[in-house]
């Protein structure tokens, strides 16, 4: 018992601290919402247009400022103070929701309103993705940032799961327009998260002065650094072709194991159920820097390659747990090695790199990995990825050195 003890408490060490255990209170909620209506707005955009390509040209919106305005997003970040910062974005998220919400449930919602909507939800999203990430620094510190960062994931893996599922029953009970307004009203438990938090527990780094140049600035202390630009690589590379989920898995079980939609949800649970798992392990014995990054990208790349060989269903939802621990165990590390190794006054620029690496990366990534699958099936998809995690731990192995304390 007193291992299982202690193992708990190292599991969980982050939510000592009191400002964390409300902050990620409230992200809880806030999770759950945001993949409500991420299924709530597809299902909007084909009941407006019966097209799935108008679905993408909605994904496009959200993700292709990521890749143009995120390293803006950084600087402002490192300008300003980030809890006040995250209040604005995450009351402007929630109007956003709101606004979306009252459209549909009056029946007044056309397909170009979905499209602004989701044009300045990912603008937002250049700005609040850089200060939420640098923003945990502030709250737990050095030492219990990876730990953090892991629970972090175990939340965004769960409310994967449950989000979706959520939304099913609340487009049948209520429609479509319910969710945007639930998913609006869970913006409210993160504003009041965040506005009683108790600020002498924060740790905020100094605001960088406002001057010109701050962003070529903060790309050339990028460049500069090895411990920053491998890792970034690193994360590029999967985001692009890795990370191709919801592009690749419809493909696999509709397709390549001819089982339908209804595999399509099982694949997903099982990724999710292995990325809880894996974000707890993380959270318990992970560690930070290249050589870990190395291990968890050949492990993901293998994981994969398993997967574009699957026999069977059964086989697939296995190996497609595997993949999902491997994606939430390279994804988290990555994270947390990005942070203690930028120093505080560009933290914020490097996040929003890393946003871009994660998150943009999809822009140039998804259509990719489309052509792929329709010119030979999902399986290609899979080894793609498969490939691309590969040369990614190839890249990581060839740093000649390796630390993982931030520089001072």
């Amino acid at each position: 018992m007193t291992v299982l003890s202690g193992l708990r408490g190292q599991t969980f060490a982050s939510l000592r601290t009191t400002n964390f255990r409300r902050y990620i209170t409230g992200q809880t909620i806030s999770q759950a919402g945001k993949w409500m209506q991420t299924i709530a707005q597809s299902w909007l955009v084909l009941e407006l247009s019966g097209s799935a390509t108008a679905i993408g040209a909605v994904m496009a919106l959200q993700t292709v400022p990521m890749l143009l305005v995120a390293p803006y997003g950084g600087v402002v970040a490192d300008r300003v103070d980030k809890r006040r910062l995250m209040i604005a974005l995450q009351t402007l998220m929630g109007v956003q929701a709101l606004v979306l919400g009252i459209l549909t449930v009056t029946g007044t919602v056309h397909l170009w309103h979905v499209y602004v909507l989701a044009l300045v939800l990912g603008l937002n999203q250049c700005f609040e993705t850089p200060t939420r990430q640098s923003f945990l620094l502030e709250m737990v510190g050095a030492d219990q940032l990876r730990n953090a960062v892991s629970l972090q994931s175990v939340l965004t893996s769960t409310a994967r799961m449950v989000g979706p599922a959520i939304a099913g029953l609340v487009i049948a009970a209520g429609g479509v327009g319910l969710c945007f307004l639930l998913n609006a009203a869970s913006f409210v438990a993160v504003v009041i998260s965040l506005l009683t938090l108790d600020v002498s527990q924060l740790n905020p780094s100094p605001p960088t002065t406002r001057a010109r140049g701050q962003l070529r600035e903060g790309l050339a202390y990028v460049r500069q650094s090895s411990e920053l630009t491998v890792p970034l690589t690193m994360m590029a590379l999967v985001g692009c072709f890795a990370l191709e989920f919801p592009v690749v898995l419809p493909v696999i079980a509709d397709q390549t194991l001819d089982a339908g939609p209804g595999a399509y949800g099982f694949i997903t649970a099982a990724m999710g159920a292995g990325s809880v798992m894996s974000g707890l392990a993380v959270a318990t014995w992970g560690r930070t820097g290249t050589r870990p990054l190395v291990l968890t990208a050949t492990a993901f790349g293998a994981a994969l390659l398993v997967a574009a060989v699957a026999p069977n269903l059964w086989v697939m939802l296995v190996v497609m747990a595997c993949v999902g621990a491997c994606s939430v165990a390279f994804n988290s590390t990555t994270n947390s090695t990005l942070q203690l190794a930028a120093a505080p006054d560009k933290r914020g620029r490097v996040m929003a790199l890393f946003g871009m690496a994660f998150i943009g990366s999809t822009a140039v990534g998804g259509p990719i990995t489309g052509w792929v699958c329709e010119q030979w099936g999902g399986r290609a998809g899979l080894l793609l990825g498969a490939v691309a995690c590969l040369i990614a731990a190839a890249i990581g192995a060839l740093r000649p050195r390796d630390r993982t304390r931030p520089p001072t």
